[in-house]
């Protein structure tokens, strides 16, 4: 590596608040149109190293050490100067663009005026490069969009719009904070494909920071992972992933739930041994895939341990540990055959110039001060590369039993939940002292959904299909509008004030955000004991019943004192599991349990889940945007799209063979933690957003963003536009799906 070729180094850098440290001595070097990725855990601090290097610290923050962008140094700098590096040298993507964005202009005013604070042109032409910058990262319509308002956009519109605006000045560095969370699996691929785009037209280098290791694989030439504050390991990327070398790396790869339903893409001496135990275990009863969660949680940033951060939730820690916090330093080579192919950017099938296409990068260590080296803090790095150390040769892997056998087949048989044709229209109004109705969301328009004694039915769909209104309508026990639902075979349409309080026992919600659902003046003995009071428990039984459920969720009977503020995300949502099994239910509703917490803390929870299944015999009804979780833990899965249901079906069937358009570009959009499988797979990029769901259309409302129907002639359109598609299967299995012109298409 020359000098020439580097555009911003890095040393010691450090941030205090205080003297609490937020970022503990980061070094790396970023040369031309190279991708940086940097992973850990929240609190880790990635994005707090992403801000310190623009100065954008919060206040409060102290940052020391060196930023140096093409020798010029950053870190100290004055405002004047920093403010012609920011948004012309160096370009931020921040994680929220609706906050990025100023609410009372427009977003092409906007763009305009970050050409005109670094480049000496006419209104007219930063108006006209707004309107070429919103066209180039995929804006429909750019010039009337440049005039709208950032509140008229969707979210991943925003996000492009804030890309566009990066791009604005031909940056040498951009630095993307976390672009694509909370968004919807198909917008996040245009976000990708939008940054790609941006990092192509100006060559740039960039710095990219998530939580998603699947993005990082598809998207980084290096990777580095950081843990309390510093990094703990960096390498290319293929050697990365293939062969890490720190402990805590190959816990976050254990940790993550794969798409294509494979074991963490690191080669483990337990493989063998697991696979086993995932076999079958019984005619009927499968054992569950089971996930390597990493023990405990991160150190508080003002009360780190002596000696390895790690070493407390590290197993293979010993005393040396605990003596002295190990360097960053070299650990063997990279073999070229740790990575299945020696160079797989060069290797894979991506065509010259497309978006995916990236510059070659060998993985060699022959320099120890090259970026290409492969580093580890840690004093057994050298003996995990020796003996190939796996997640599970490292973690201990939880035994989860086969699903439990109900008492008697007829029971087991018989349906916990139907749904059909179910539908809910909310009513729109205008107008505040005299309100007149002007029209109606079709929130849920034709659901179907079955779950069986002991099953997990996945509900998928983008951010707006209806998921959560067809949860609130099952939960509520009411006569549905249209459609019908059935609880333990009773309609909810017929039901008395007995048998509803009946039902609702039968019944329980895990909430999305555990915080948000447990209150915090109650101690965790109450919040658990709610539901039992709720049904005239009496209060010995509630005494008795409280240290069996938290030592049910993993927890301890001494912590039924405690307040929910003094538990991590992770436990907080164990409460609200116990606090739904109070009552014995047969049906969980579970609502995005998972999407708050760290993939580390998740394999945890999805593991509990699986094993209170299997001992109980509970049903789930699962809730998710993340497929790879779906995939992990559901046995069937239902696709939903503006209130309906496209597809539905075993997990197996669906996710290897689709047939509905809609559910191959969902599964198309959903990263891969592999890096040589995520750059070859071929993406199916939807055009815009999802249509009002305040209009009822005749016909398939996938058609304006479907890729089949672009392609169809002119009858067969002419189906799609006036007639609406059942749900029919295909004859071999009960995989069914809701298009006219169904076509299976493998995407994994």
């Amino acid at each position: 590596m020359t000098a020439q070729n580097t555009v911003l180094e890095v040393r010691g850098l450090r941030v205090r608040f205080g003297a609490t440290p937020a970022v503990r001595g980061v070094d790396f070097t970023l040369r031309r149109g190279e991708v940086l990725g940097i992973v850990g855990e929240s609190g880790s601090g990635k994005s707090m190293t992403a801000l310190a290097l623009l100065g954008l610290l919060p206040d409060g923050a102290r940052a020391e050490g060196s930023v140096r962008l093409d020798g010029t140094e950053l870190l100290g700098a004055s405002e004047s100067l920093l403010n012609t590096v920011r948004g012309n040298r160096i370009a931020m993507v921040f994680q929220d663009p609706l906050s990025a964005f100023t609410p009372v202009y427009r977003i092409g005013d906007q763009i305009a005026e970050a050409v005109r604070a670094h480049q000496d042109v006419s209104k007219e032409k930063a108006a006209e490069r707004a309107v070429e910058l919103l066209d180039l990262v995929g804006i429909p319509e750019p010039r009337l969009r440049a005039a709208a308002f950032p509140h008229e956009f969707s979210g991943g519109m925003r996000q492009r719009a804030m890309i566009a605006m990066a791009m604005a000045n031909d940056p040498d560095v951009i630095l993307a904070d976390e672009p694509t969370t909370a968004l919807d699996v198909t917008i996040q691929a245009q976000v990708l494909a939008a940054l790609r785009t941006a990092q192509q037209a100006t060559g740039a280098a960039m710095v990219l920071v998530s939580h998603d290791l699947g993005v990082i694989a598809g998207s980084a030439d290096r990777v580095a992972v950081m843990y309390a504050g510093r990094m703990v390991e960096t390498a290319p990327v293929d050697a990365l992933f293939a062969r890490p070398r720190m402990p805590y790396t190959l816990g976050l790869l254990g940790a993550v739930p794969r798409l294509d339903g494979a074991a963490p893409s690191v080669p483990s001496s337990a493989d063998a041994s697991s696979a086993g135990e995932d076999g079958a275990g019984g005619a009927g009863s499968p054992r569950p895939s089971v996930l390597v969660p990493i023990p405990g949680a991160p150190p508080a940033a003002d009360a780190l341990p002596a000696g390895c951060p790690f070493a407390p939730r590290c197993p293979l820690a010993e005393p040396a540990c605990r003596d002295a916090e190990p360097e960053l330093l070299p650990v063997g080579r990279s073999p070229r055959s740790a990575a299945p192919a020696p160079d797989s950017r060069t290797a894979a099938p991506v065509p010259a110039g497309s978006p995916e296409a990236k510059p070659a990068s060998a993985v060699t260590a022959a320099d120890p001060a090259s970026p290409e080296t492969h580093r580890a803090a840690c004093i057994r790095a050298e003996e995990i590369l020796r003996r190939g150390l796996g997640p599970a040769d490292v973690f201990p892997v939880p035994s989860i039993p086969p699903r439990a056998a109900g008492p008697d087949a007829p029971d087991d048989a018989s349906p916990v939940l139907r749904v059909r044709a179910l539908t809910k229209t909310f009513p729109l109004f205008k107008g505040t002292v005299f309100k007149r109705r002007t029209g109606s969301v079709y929130a849920v328009d034709g659901v179907d959904l079955d779950i069986g004694r002991g099953e997990t039915l996945g509900l998928v769909g983008e951010s707006g299909s209806g998921k959560s209104t067809t949860l609130f309508e099952i939960l509520g026990l009411r006569p549905p509008q249209s459609g019908s639902v059935e609880v333990l075979g009773r309609s909810t349409a017929q039901l008395t004030k007995q048998q509803m309080r009946q039902l609702r026992s039968q019944m329980q919600i895990v909430f999305q955000d555990p915080m948000a659902s447990l209150d915090p003046r109650m101690p965790v003995a109450d919040l658990v004991a709610e539901p039992l009071r709720a049904l005239g428990a009496d209060r010995a039984a509630v005494r008795r019943r409280i240290p069996e459920l938290l030592g049910l969720v993993g927890l301890e009977a001494a912590h039924a004192h405690r307040f929910p503020h003094e538990f991590s995300g992770g436990q907080r949502q164990r409460i609200g599991i116990a606090r739904a099994l109070a009552v014995d239910p047969r049906l969980l509703v579970l609502d995005e349990p998972v999407s708050a917490l760290d993939v580390s803390i998740q394999a945890g929870v999805l593991n509990l889940l699986q094993q209170l299944k299997a001992e109980l015999g509970l049903a789930y009804l699962f809730v998710s945007h993340d497929l790879s979780v779906v995939r992990h833990i559901a046995d069937r899965v239902s696709v939903m799209y503006m209130g309906r249901t496209v597809e539905a079906g075993t997990v197996e069937d669906v996710f290897a063979r689709p047939r509905h358009p809609y559910t191959q570009a969902l599964l198309s959009a959903v990263p891969l933690p592999d890096p040589p499988r995520e750059r070859a797979r071929e993406r199916i990029l939807l055009a815009g957003d999802p249509p009002s769901p305040t209009q009822r259309d005749p016909g398939c409302r996938f058609r304006g963003r479907c890729p089949v129907f672009a392609a169809l002639g002119a009858s067969d359109r002419t189906r799609c536009e006036r007639e609406r598609p059942a749900l029919l299967g295909d004859g071999a299995t009960d995989q069914v799906a809701a298009c006219h012109f169904p076509q299976v298409r493998a995407v994994l």
